[in-house]
């Protein structure tokens, strides 16, 4: 009876990554009313009510505060439709989208 081999084979490298996250900031100022901070966070990143509180009294007291980690095109779109939204309504609410 021969004896049986063991066969070893080497991973081969894919090359395959997982894709890069950026988090979305949002900036203090002082003219974009805390209520409208909260209506942006609730509708564009669906944070609950009390979580959009929390994060716009982190805001107000720390100049800004992340909202959310996403892929690039979840971020870039959130935080355009944010920006979007606050220019129609008169504030200059900033955020940014940046490498996490």
């Amino acid at each position: 009876m021969p004896q049986e081999q063991s066969v070893t084979r080497e991973r081969q490298r894919t090359g395959l990554r997982e894709p890069r996250r950026y988090k979305v900031t949002i900036y203090n100022d002082d003219f974009t009313t805390m209520e409208f901070v909260v209506k942006v966070l609730v509708e564009v990143f669906f944070k609950s009510q009390q979580e959009a509180e929390t994060l716009m009294l982190a805001v107000h007291h720390s100049d800004k505060a992340v909202v959310g980690i996403y892929s690039y095109d979840v971020a870039l779109s959130k935080t355009q439709k944010a920006t979007r939204m606050a220019r129609e309504a008169g504030f200059p609410l900033r955020l940014t989208c940046e490498p996490e």
